[in-house]
């Protein structure tokens, strides 16, 4: 077998990736991916996972078909991927995260048989979407289709899958790439939501970092300048209203006007990061309070920037309870879609 690192340049990258050691980068965010394409019928990739809950799973999209690989919870492992188009001259490989910061892994490179040949993946996008969201903008139990508009069946990571969320969705539709900055439970405030229950870390807290999740280690901060989007989705507020629903029981009380103010802050610090990119506030079809949505409109409103705007879904907050399952995902990625398109935005 000849051993290709995870540095070599015929590897195409796409995600807010952990690159302090240029051999193991390390993946966090849904939507993290790798593409390549290679010669020959064996392909053994090298990963190693760090888990905080769940089980942990790798995407993989082999000659156009899509399976899940088990991860071992902990550790280094080599796993062979079966080649079933053994007649093509090449095979074109995706790789790619399903899940949120429940584990981190680490890719190492792979392997080919010798004397085969690994070549780029056919191409890049040029124009660049980032999101900002919750379980949502991850694809969290996305797959449990047979439980559409019903609540989610018990489930231990197995149905999440980022490929199958609306964020995604959205770039695939657009011939874009992706930064997934989303992480199930996530609220925009500290104390608020579901993550890290019960000392809550909110968005706040996580926007700006590549690893964030106390249980897997230290925090470490993004280089802005590596990514600027062209197109930023900020889907917050729906985990939010855990343990209290503020917006929803006072609008005008201290809670609720500080939670719009913190929201207002959150926008400024995008816009300084990304000053000429579209931001685009909005909430999805899982079940949430309108207040919420009405919040956000406030505060687009009153920070009067011309690309700073909202949308709104047509079945905003009342899609199937608990999770979107793919077909709602679909949905909400070709509302969105066209709702960037008519945007008109330079080069797009």
């Amino acid at each position: 077998m000849m051993r290709i690192d995870a540095d070599d340049k015929r590897f195409t990258y796409m995600g807010r990736i952990d690159w302090e050691n240029k051999k193991a980068p390390v993946w966090v965010f849904p939507c993290t991916s790798v593409k390549f394409r290679f010669s020959g019928n064996l392909l053994r990739i090298r990963v190693k996972n760090h888990k905080a809950y769940w089980d942990n799973y790798l995407g993989c999209i082999l000659d156009g078909e899509q399976t899940s690989i088990r991860l071992p919870e902990e550790g280094y492992c080599e796993i062979s991927i079966p080649v079933v188009h053994k007649e093509r001259e090449f095979h074109e490989v995706c790789l790619f995260k399903r899940q949120d910061s429940c584990h981190e892994l680490t890719f190492m490179g792979v392997e080919i048989s010798e004397g085969e040949e690994l070549l780029p993946s056919l191409k890049i996008p040029q124009r660049r979407i980032e999101v900002y969201g919750d379980s949502v903008s991850a694809g969290e139990v996305s797959e449990a289709v047979n439980f559409t508009e019903r609540e989610d069946p018990p489930h231990n990571g197995e149905y999440s899958n980022s490929w199958y969320s609306y964020a995604w969705m959205t770039a695939r539709k657009l011939d874009a790439q992706i930064h997934d900055i989303a992480q199930g439970g996530i609220a925009l405030m500290d104390e608020t939501g579901w993550f890290c229950e019960p000392k809550y870390v909110g968005m706040e807290k996580i926007w700006d970092k590549i690893q964030y999740n106390p249980q897997l280690g230290k925090a470490k901060s993004w280089d802005f300048s590596s990514y600027t989007p062209d197109v930023v989705i900020v889907a917050i507020g729906q985990n939010d209203s855990h343990p209290v629903d503020f917006m929803k029981d006072d609008y005008e009380g201290e809670l609720a006007g500080k939670w719009r103010r913190k929201y207002g802050e959150f926008l400024i610090k995008l816009r300084e990061k990304y000053p000429c990119a579209w931001i685009i506030c909005c909430t999805t079809l899982l079940n949430h309070e309108t207040a919420w949505d009405r919040g956000i409109g406030e505060v687009v409103q009153m920070l009067k920037d011309e690309k700073i705007t909202q949308y709104l879904f047509r079945r905003n907050g009342k899609g199937t309870p608990g999770h979107l399952r793919i077909s709602e995902a679909e949905e909400m990625a070709q509302e969105l879609s066209q709702y960037i398109i008519s945007l008109g935005i330079e080069g797009w």
